[in-house]
């Protein structure tokens, strides 16, 4: 699974690109493979003239659903390759329509079969998943109408208005802290015979310790997690932090250690550290920023296979 996948619809758009990429290459292969010199992205404008006859730009564009500039460039460079050649328009002479070449006739009918195999396989592969490619297609066409951006905003503007609220543990949330902190271990590392013991019984293994667990709330969603673990009679252990990489660029990770930290200074207990991994680039970032410092050696008696960086918290830090 690829980073965008784990977004999720956000980056719909950037995945239908690589598809559309994936399909350009698999038509090119297959066209290289047969001699013949047209490329996949030539297809829409190619195809109309040849099934509607001679097409100004702006018939293309409409066509293909592109913008009269791109299909404007794509007719240049076919024009000046002897693909497509300028022709007095059908109603007004005056208007230059573009028509296809002897060239691009004889490379069109060569193709065909190649079309043919084309569809035939996608439907076929469609056809074991259970896909019906084109109905999903023309219904995402249809929702991406005028009124998509504007209710964006609106929507945004609800969202906005949801305060992220920290919430101590209920037994309702229990499902939530094993669901976000899995995903997060299972993403980046695995669950170790540890976590999964935590994870299944927090009321055992951090409550009963008189530990302490804060989940992050957008609304009725519960999109991150984390937990304060007593260790002997002065530290304490920020762990468990796990937010829903749906619910990323919210600052839900920061907000749960800030009160995680507040949490901690009202203990009264004189430590408080995590321990996590170097590839954890970008939460060792907000770590530091929150008053988090390096220590020489990961701590000798970690409990996780996972664990090269050990961090004591100094105290928040001065504004500048």
């Amino acid at each position: 699974m690829t980073y965008l996948a784990e977004v999720g619809v956000l980056a719909l758009g950037s995945r239908l690109r690589a598809v559309s990429e994936q399909l350009y290459a698999v038509a090119d292969e297959v066209y290289a493979t047969h001699g013949i010199g047209l490329e996949a992205r030539w297809f829409p404008v190619l195809r109309t003239i040849h099934d509607r006859g001679p097409q100004s730009v702006g018939e293309l564009a409409k066509a293909a659903g592109l913008t009269h500039s791109s299909i404007s460039q794509l007719a240049s460079r076919l024009t000046k390759d002897d693909w497509l050649t300028a022709v007095p328009g059908r109603d007004d002479r005056r208007v230059r329509e573009l028509a296809l070449t002897q060239k691009a006739e004889v490379a069109l009918r060569k193709a065909k079969p190649l079309w043919r195999a084309l569809r035939d396989e996608l439907d076929a592969r469609c056809q074991v998943d259970g896909i019906d490619l084109m109905a999903a297609v023309g219904g995402l066409e249809r929702m991406l109408d005028g009124t998509m951006a504007v209710a964006v905003t609106e929507r945004a503007r609800r969202l906005g208005a949801e305060a992220i609220e920290i919430v101590p543990f209920e037994p309702s949330l229990r499902d939530h802290f094993y669901r976000l902190n899995a995903e997060w271990l299972n993403r980046h590392f695995y669950i170790e015979e540890g976590d999964h013991a935590v994870l299944s019984a927090p009321e055992k293994h951090i409550l009963g310790h008189g530990g302490s667990i804060y989940f992050a709330l957008h609304g009725e969603e519960v999109v991150g997690t984390c937990a304060l673990l007593p260790v002997g009679e002065n530290e304490v252990e920020l762990t468990k932090m796990g937010v829903d990489p749906a619910a990323r660029g919210l600052g839900i990770g920061r907000l749960l250690l800030e009160h995680a930290i507040r949490a901690f200074e009202r203990l009264g207990r004189a430590t408080l550290f995590l321990e996590t991994n170097t590839k954890l680039a970008p939460a060792i970032r907000m770590y530091e920023s929150a008053g988090f410092e390096h220590q020489p050696a990961a701590r000798a008696d970690t409990h996780y296979q996972r664990a090269n960086v050990y961090m004591v918290w100094k105290g928040w830090p001065k504004a500048n």
